[in-house]
C-alpha cells in the first residue's frame, strides 16, 4: 500500500548493523506522547494499546513497555493511521476507476482490524451502497430494498450528534471485542447495557448479544452452525435434522453436560457454513464492485496472452458447450473457484487438531481484484481432531445444494450500476488444492501405484526393490514426442530399456462420468473401496461435485496448487544437495536401488575390506565446509523489506543445514537464490539446477493461470 510520507520512518527501524536507529526512537517518543494526550484511549493512568507486531493493539501496556516492544519487534503491519490511539479515521474514496481503488495497492491495509470487519460485513465501501439510490430508474427487488433500508438504518448515528460510530459499527466493534477478549455472553450483555445507559437517551446501542448478532446477520453475514456426526458420516441437515444418532455408525448426536444443577445437551461436533448467495448479491449492491463484475466480459482480450482466467482454454471451452450457452450469454453470471486445505493451529503444543476452511473466489472481477482478501469468501469451516479425508463431501453438502440452486434457478439480484434486476446464476469452474486434497475432492486416491490421475490404470509406477517405495522413475518418457532421442536411450534412464508406449490420453468429463456413475457417494455408503480398487482403478467414491449438472462439461475440474509443488520440489533438491540427515533422498537404500535400475558406476555402494559398506561421495552433494559457507551466506543475506521472511532463522550452523522455510521462502529461493547458493557444485550439475530455476522463474505465472 502507499505509505503516508510522514510515517515512512515506521518501516526503517533497524540500520545496516541491525541496531535501532536514533530517528526511530525519537519518533516512538512522539507517538507515545501523542497517544497519552488522547484521554479516551488511555487506561489505568499511563497504559495505552501496544501496536507492536505481537500485541497488535489488543493489549494495554505501560508506556515504557510499549517503547521496548516497538524497538524489539516494530509496529504491526500497515498501522500507518493510528486509529486505535485517537487519530481520526481517514476518509475512504467514493468514486474510483479500475485501478485506483483495487489496484496493486488496495485500500484494505489502510484500516485497522475493526474497520476491515465493517468492510467485510457490508461490502468494500459502505457509503457507496446508498450513494446512487436516488438515481435508480428500476425499483430494486424486495430483498434488495430491504437490504438498502437496513443498511441505511445501520449507518444512522449511534445517537444524535455522534459522528464517530453508527449502530452497525458499534455492533461490529462490540462483537469484535467479545471475540478478541473471550467475553462470556453474560459479561457482554451487562457491558453493552451499561454502555447504552451511559449514552444519551435515544441511542441505538445493541441491548444484548442477540441484537448485536442480528444487526450483522441481516446484512447477509449470518453463520449457520450445523451439527454433524463426530466420524464425519452425516450432517443433521434437512430431512435428517431431527435424528438423535448417526444412521451409519449409530454414534449419539449429543452428550449430556451438567452445569449448575441442570443437564444440557451439547452436540458432539458441528461445522460452520456461511451462505454464499447473500455475499454474491452484495457484489452487485455496491457501486464499487457492480460494474467490475462485468469486467471479464468487457475487457479487451489480447490473443495468445493469458492475463485472466477468462482467457484460459477451460473458460472458453465452457462457454462453447451447448448446454452452457444461455449461462454464457449473461455477463453478470458469476464464475467461481473453490480451494481448500487443512492446517493444525496447535501444532506447537502437539495437540491433535485439524481445521479445514473452504474458500470461494469470484473470477468475474479483474485480476487485480479477485485475489484481494475481501473477495475470498470463507464458506465452510470443518474442524476436528483429524482431516475429513474423503468424507469432506459430507461437509460440502450445504454448499453444493446452494450451487445447484444457483445453476438451475438463480436468484433475483439488483445491479446498482445498471439499475436493473436480473436472475444471477453461478458455476464453480474448478477447484485448486495440493495433491492430497485433490484426491479428497475428486475421489481418485493420490497414493500408491495408480496415484496419477492422468495415467490412471496405464500407470508404469513400480515398487523399489530396497526402499520399498512407489516410484515413477522414467515414466516421463512416454509423454515425449515419438521421435525424441530419450525414448531410445537405454543408458541414461532405466538401464537396457527404451520407451515405445504412446502418451496416455486425458479422459473427457463425459468419459470420467461413465466410470464413476455406478460408484456410491460417501453419503450413501461408508465402505472404503469399491470392487477392483487398486488393480483396475483408484476411485474411492463418486464425488459430490458430479451432482452439479455442468461438472462433466469442464476440462479442468481439479487443479494442483503450483506453490505446493514448487515447495516440495525445492525442498527435495535442498535436502539432497545439503545432505541433510534424515531428509536427503540420497540414502544407502536409494543407492542400492540405483544399482538395480540404472547405470551409475560412480555412485554404487562399495564394500570395504573389513566388510562394511561405503556410500561414495556424490558430486551433487556439498561438503560440510561448503554447506557451512551456504549457511553463512544465507544468514548474512540482506533482502528488501517484505520480499521474504527472515531466512536467518532457518539456518542451523551447528549441523550445517537449512530448515523451517515457509512456502514463500521456498518460492523466492527456487527462482532467485538457487544458482547463487549452489555455485560450488560441479559445472554440469550447477548448469542443470540453474536452468531448472530459470524454468520456474519464466513459467511460474503461466502455470498458475492454468496454461
Amino acid at each position: 500500500m502507499d505509505v503516508p510520507e510522514n510515517r515512512r520512518w515506521m518501516d526503517y527501524r533497524l540500520d545496516c548493523d541491525r541496531h535501532v536507529t536514533a530517528e526511530f526512537i525519537i519518533r516512538i517518543n512522539d507517538f507515545i506522547k501523542y497517544a497519552c494526550e488522547q484521554d479516551q484511549f488511555v487506561a489505568g493512568g499511563q497504559k495505552i494499546r501496544c501496536p507492536c507486531k505481537k500485541c497488535k493493539c489488543m493489549r494495554f501496556q505501560e508506556t515504557d513497555l510499549v517503547k521496548v516492544h516497538l524497538c524489539m519487534k516494530g509496529f504491526m503491519t500497515n498501522y500507518y493511521h493510528w486509529t486505535n490511539h485517537g487519530e481520526p479515521i481517514p476518509q475512504m474514496p467514493l468514486m474510483v476507476d479500475d485501478h485506483s481503488y483495487y489496484g496493486n495497492s488496495g485500500p484494505r491495509e489502510m484500516y485497522n482490524t475493526y474497520e476491515q470487519l465493517v468492510m467485510d460485513a457490508a461490502g468494500p465501501v459502505v457509503g457507496n451502497y446508498l450513494e446512487q439510490e436516488d438515481m435508480m430508474t428500476e425499483d430494486p427487488n424486495p430483498e434488495a430494498s430491504q437490504f438498502f433500508n437496513l443498511l441505511n438504518a445501520a449507518n444512522s448515528s449511534l445517537w444524535d450528534g455522534c459522528d464517530k460510530y453508527s449502530m452497525l459499527s458499534a455492533s461490529l466493534k462490540a462483537l469484535s471485542l467479545k471475540a478478541d477478549y473471550g467475553l462470556s455472553e453474560g459479561c457482554f450483555n451487562e457491558w453493552v447495557q451499561f454502555m447504552g445507559d451511559a449514552m444519551p437517551d435515544g441511542n441505538c446501542m445493541p441491548k444484548n448479544l442477540y441484537h448485536a448478532k442480528k444487526s450483522a446477520a441481516e446484512l447477509g453475514r449470518a453463520c449457520v452452525k450445523i451439527e454433524c456426526c463426530p466420524g464425519g458420516c452425516m450432517l443433521y441437515y434437512k430431512e435428517d435434522e431431527m435424528l438423535q444418532s448417526c444412521k451409519f455408525c449409530k454414534e449419539k448426536r449429543y452428550k449430556e453436560v451438567k452445569k449448575q444443577g441442570k443437564v444440557k445437551l451439547v452436540p458432539l461436533k458441528n461445522m460452520w457454513y456461511f451462505p454464499l448467495v447473500p455475499r454474491l448479491q452484495r457484489l452487485y449492491s455496491s457501486t464499487q464492485t457492480a460494474s467490475q463484475m462485468r469486467w471479464r466480459h468487457e475487457h479487451h482480450r489480447e490473443p495468445d496472452i493469458l492475463s485472466h482466467p477468462s482467457d484460459a482454454e477451460a473458460w472458453i471451452h465452457f462457454d462453447k458447450v451447448k448446454e452452457n450457452l444461455s449461462f454464457a450469454k449473461e455477463p453478470r453470471n458469476v464464475r467461481l473457484g473453490l480451494c481448500s486445505n487443512g492446517f493444525t493451529p496447535f501444532d506447537i503444543s502437539r495437540k491433535k487438531y485439524s481445521s479445514w476452511p473452504v474458500i470461494i473466489t469470484p473470477y468475474n472481477l479483474p485480476s487485480w481484484m479477485c485475489m484481494k482478501r475481501e473477495f475470498m469468501f470463507l464458506t465452510i469451516i470443518i474442524h476436528g481432531p483429524s482431516a475429513p479425508k474423503k468424507s469432506i463431501d459430507v461437509y460440502l453438502r450445504p454448499l453444493i445444494d446452494e450451487l445447484k440452486m444457483l445453476w438451475e434457478d438463480g436468484v433475483m439480484t439488483y445491479d446498482v450500476s445498471l439499475k436493473q434486476n436480473f436472475f444471477m446464476k453461478a458455476v464453480v469452474m474448478w477447484t485448486i488444492n495440493d495433491f492430497p486434497a485433490y484426491g479428497m475432492l475428486s475421489g481418485w486416491m493420490t497414493m500408491g501405484k495408480l496415484a496419477c490421475p492422468i495415467c490412471m490404470e496405464r500407470s508404469k509406477a513400480f515398487s523399489l526393490a530396497y526402499s520399498r517405495k512407489v516410484s515413477w522413475f522414467d515414466c516421463h518418457c512416454q509423454f515425449l514426442p515419438e521421435d525424441h532421442e530419450y525414448r531410445s536411450c537405454k543408458k541414461k534412464f532405466t538401464k537396457g530399456k527404451g520407451e515405445t508406449s504412446t502418451t496416455p490420453r486425458r479422459l473427457t468429463g463425459e468419459e470420467v462420468w461413465e466410470r464413476v456413475r455406478h460408484l456410491l457417494s460417501v453419503e450413501e455408503s461408508k465402505e472404503d473401496h469399491s470392487q477392483g480398487y487398486g488393480v483396475e482403478h483408484h476411485w474411492t467414491k463418486r464425488s459430490i461435485f458430479w451432482e452439479l449438472p455442468y461438472w462433466k462439461t469442464l476440462i479442468l475440474p481439479h487443479n494442483i496448487d503450483v506453490m505446493h509443488t514448487e515447495r516440495n520440489v525445492f525442498l527435495n533438491i535442498l535436502y539432497t544437495v545439503m545432505d541433510t540427515k534424515g531428509k536427503t533422498k540420497d540414502t544407502f537404500k536409494s543407492r542400492k536401488d540405483l544399482e538395480e535400475y540404472c547405470m551409475r558406476g560412480g555412485l554404487e555402494v562399495q564394500q570395504t575390506e573389513n566388510g562394511n559398506f561405503l556410500k561414495p561421495k556424490a558430486q551433487y552433494a556439498l561438503t560440510k565446509q561448503q554447506r557451512l559457507s551456504v549457511c553463512e551466506w544465507v544468514s548474512d543475506l540482506k533482502l528488501p523489506y517484505g520480499y521474504v521472511s527472515n531466512l536467518a532463522r532457518c539456518v542451523d550452523r551447528s549441523e550445517a543445514k537449512l530448515s523451517g522455510m515457509k512456502s514463500h521462502d521456498c518460492h523466492v529461493f527456487m527462482q532467485r537464490l538457487l544458482p547463487i547458493a549452489f555455485k560450488a557444485l560441479p559445472k554440469p550439475i550447477w548448469n542443470t539446477l540453474t536452468e531448472f530455476s530459470q524454468f520456474w522463474r519464466e513459467n511460474y505465472f503461466i502455470i498458475v493461470d492454468g496454461k
